[in-house]
């Protein structure tokens, strides 16, 4: 086998495919449908690190849920997408590109949900939910070297 061909074959990419389409009706269903109603009061945050800092910075201010959501909860809830568009695009499995995708596709997740006002635009959302993308795209990465390096053993 050639270096890195089983991620390149046709059932373990039809696997991650399989796994991608679930994971965006879970989360489709999470940012747009899972208890949440189109609000009057519609809020919304342009201003980078306006929600992230007092949330790192004043935590007393905050029960451990509401911190663990907002912190955690878009941090991890997007490795999974670090992990299948490289594996799915090979046009991503460079930094620059992917990274240009992920922020595009997160920009349109947050504009839908300004447009339909379920959820909140926050550009806070985007610089975590990247940085939980580019841990999934380093574990990617990570996974890629650790087979070529076993498969150079033989």
């Amino acid at each position: 086998m050639n270096n890195g061909s089983w991620l390149r074959s046709r059932w373990i990419l039809s696997i991650v495919a399989c796994m991608a389409v679930l994971y965006i009706l879970f989360m489709g269903n999470l940012l747009f449908v899972s208890g949440r109603t189109p609000g009057m009061n519609y809020q919304y945050n342009l201003v980078p690190l306006e929600t992230i800092k007092p949330l790192l910075f004043e935590r007393y201010r905050y029960n451990t849920e509401a911190w663990v959501k907002n912190l955690f909860g878009n941090i991890v809830l997007f490795i999974p997408l670090g992990i299948w568009i490289p594996w799915l695009f090979r046009r991503c499995q460079k930094f620059f590109p992917f990274t240009g995708t992920v922020v595009v596709l997160l920009f349109a997740v947050e504009s839908t949900q300004f447009i339909t006002r379920v959820g909140s635009f926050d550009v806070d959302d985007i610089m975590l939910n990247t940085l939980g993308a580019w841990m999934g795209y380093l574990a990617f990465g990570l996974l890629k070297f650790m087979y070529s390096q076993e498969e150079a053993r033989y």
